[in-house]
C-alpha cells in the first residue's frame, strides 16, 4: 500500500480493502508503526508501544467486523487490555498491568481493528489540556507549541497527524469534543451509559463520563458506536432504546431542525472574536441548509454548577487514589501525583456522603432542565472551545497557584461540562479555523438518547462543508 493511498481511506474505507483481500492487515499496521516512529517523537501522543501484542493478534485471526484490519490506540485510561500497563497518565499507577480487558476493549476487538498501543492522557484525565508529569506534553500538529487539548489529547493528536484514521477517547468534562476541536476533528460525545464501563465500574464519575472515539470522518464515529453501544450484562441502567443503525443516519438527510445558538459563555461573557465569527458563520450555513436558527441558550449557573462538578469528581478522584494506596500498602505522597491531583484528593475528604448526595440531585435536575430547554429546541449550538487551541504550559497542573489554573480553565472550556452532567449527546465538529490555520471546533447537542438527529446533522454539514481534506502541514 502506497503511503499515499493510506490517507485516502477512513476507518471504514481501510477495513473494506482489507475484507475484499486489496491490502493485508499487517500492511496497515506496519504502516501505522512507521507513521508513529516517525511522527511521534515530534507529538508524544502515544506512551505505550504494543507492536508485538498487535502483530499477535492478527497472527491469531481478526473478526470479521466493519473495522477488521484498521491500526487503533487506546486511551491511556482506565480501559484495560489483558496483559498491558495502564497508567491513568499518573506516576502512581505504574506498573498497573491488567490481567483481563475491559468489556469495552473487548467491543473495539470485535469489530476488528488491531490495538498497536496507548496514547497520552493528563493525570486520570483532569485537565483540558495533555501535558501530565509523568510523560510530558502531547503537541497538536496543526501548531506543535500549542495544546492538543485533553483529556483525550494523545487520540486527537495521533489521528490528525493522520497515524490512523480514528482512535478510543473518554468525555467525562469535555475530553472527546476538546480535543476534536482543537484537532480538527469529529467527537461525539454519546448519551450517558451509551457505551459500556463494566466490568471494573458501574459508572465514571457518577454518570457524567463516557467512551467512544475520535474520528476524521462522521460515518466512522457512528460505525465504531453501532459495534460498541449496549448495556452489558450486571450494568446498573442502560441508554435509551436505539431504533436503527447510526450509520444509516449519518447519510439520512435531517428534517427541519430547530435549532437554537450562542455566542457567549454561560457567565454572559463573550467568547474569542474568531470564535464568535465561526458561530456566526455556523449559524448561516445552519439556515442556507433549511434549519431554523434562533439566537438562544439554556440559563444556569457555571460556578454552581462546577462546584457540584468537583464534588462528584473529587469523590471518584480520591477513591482512585485510596484503592491505589492499598495496592501499594503505603500512602501517595507529592512525589506520585500532580499538585491538581492531592489537591482535589484533599478537598475531597473535607465533604460529606450529604454533599455528594446534593450533588447528585443537582446533576439530575439540570437534566430536566435541559429536557425542557430541548421541547423548545431539537439542537443547541455553542462554541466547544472559547478560544483557539492555547499555547502549551498555560495550564500546568503541577502549579502552585492552582487558583490560577482554574480561572484559565474556565475561561478556555466553559460551555463543555454541563452536557457530562446531563448526560446529552453532544458533538464538536471541525466547522472553522483561525486566521493562523487552527481548527476551531463547533459543538452541538440534542436531546437525552437522540444521537441520531445528531448524526444525521453532522453527515448534513460533512457534505456542505467538507473538512477531510484539511491536514495539518506536520
Amino acid at each position: 500500500m502506497a503511503f499515499t493511498d493510506y490517507d485516502q481511506y477512513d476507518g471504514l474505507g481501510l477495513g473494506e480493502l482489507v475484507t475484499k483481500g486489496k491490502v493485508k492487515p499487517e500492511e496497515l499496521l506496519d504502516e501505522a508503526i512507521s507513521r508513529t516512529e516517525k511522527l511521534n517523537p515530534k507529538l508524544n501522543a502515544i506512551v505505550f508501544k504494543h507492536y508485538d501484542a498487535a502483530r499477535a493478534q492478527i497472527a491469531r485471526g481478526l473478526p470479521d467486523g466493519a473495522f477488521k484490519g484498521v491500526p487503533f490506540l487506546l486511551k491511556d485510561l482506565h480501559l484495560l487490555l489483558n496483559g498491558t500497563e495502564t497508567s491513568f497518565g499518573s506516576s502512581a499507577f505504574h506498573g498497573n498491568i491488567a490481567d483481563h480487558n475491559s468489556t469495552l476493549t473487548d467491543r473495539y476487538l470485535a469489530s476488528g481493528v488491531v490495538i498497536f498501543g496507548k496514547t497520552n492522557s493528563p493525570e486520570f484525565g483532569l485537565s483540558p489540556t495533555t501535558e501530565p508529569r509523568a510523560y510530558g506534553a502531547t503537541h497538536n500538529p496543526w501548531d506543535l507549541t500549542r495544546s492538543p487539548g485533553g483529556s483525550s489529547g494523545g487520540a486527537a493528536a495521533a489521528v490528525a497527524a493522520g497515524i490512523l484514521p480514528l482512535a478510543n477517547a473518554s468525555d467525562g468534562g469535555g475530553s472527546i469534543r476538546i480535543p476534536a476541536s482543537a484537532c480538527g476533528l469529529f467527537g461525539m460525545k454519546p448519551t450517558r451509559a451509551r457505551t459500556p464501563m463494566g466490568p471494573d465500574r458501574g459508572e465514571g464519575w457518577g454518570g457524567m463520563s463516557i467512551a467512544h472515539v475520535v474520528s476524521r470522518s462522521v460515518r466512522d464515529s457512528a460505525a465504531m458506536l453501532d459495534a460498541t453501544h449496549g448495556a452489558a450484562d450486571g450494568d446498573a441502567y442502560a441508554a435509551p432504546h436505539v431504533a436503527r443503525p447510526f450509520l444509516d443516519e449519518v447519510t439520512t438527510a435531517p428534517n427541519t431542525l430547530r435549532i437554537a445558538f450562542s455566542t457567549k459563555r454561560p457567565d454572559g461573557a463573550a467568547c474569542n472574536k474568531e470564535v464568535v465569527a465561526a458561530i456566526e458563520a455556523t449559524a448561516k450555513l445552519l439556515e442556507g441548509l433549511g434549519h431554523v436558527v434562533e439566537e438562544a441558550a439554556p440559563v444556569f449557573d457555571p460556578q454552581e454548577l462546577g462546584q457540584h462538578q468537583a464534588t462528584i469528581i473529587g469523590a471518584n478522584v480520591a477513591l482512585t487514589l485510596r484503592q491505589r494506596a492499598a495496592v501499594l500498602g503505603r500512602e501517595l505522597t507529592a512525589n506520585d501525583v500532580e499538585s491538581f491531583t492531592m489537591l482535589i484528593n484533599e478537598a475531597a475528604k473535607l465533604r460529606s456522603g450529604t454533599d455528594y448526595a446534593a450533588s447528585t440531585l443537582y446533576m439530575h435536575q439540570m437534566g430536566r432542565h435541559m429536557a425542557r430547554f430541548h421541547q423548545r429546541f431539537d439542537i443547541y449550538l455553542s462554541a466547544t472551545l472559547a478560544t483557539p487551541p492555547i499555547p502549551l504550559g498555560t495550564l500546568d497542573t503541577s502549579a502552585n497557584d492552582i487558583a490560577a489554573y482554574l480561572r484559565a480553565s474556565a475561561e478556555y472550556v466553559p460551555n463543555i461540562g454541563v452536557y457530562n452532567m446531563t448526560g446529552q449527546p453532544s458533538m464538536s465538529v471541525p466547522l472553522a479555523w483561525s486566521k493562523d490555520g487552527l481548527p476551531l471546533g463547533m459543538m452541538f447537542t440534542g436531546r437525552f438518547g437522540d444521537e441520531a438527529t445528531l448524526f444525521r446533522l453532522a453527515g448534513q454539514l460533512e457534505q456542505a462543508q467538507p473538512w477531510a481534506g484539511k491536514r495539518p502541514a506536520l
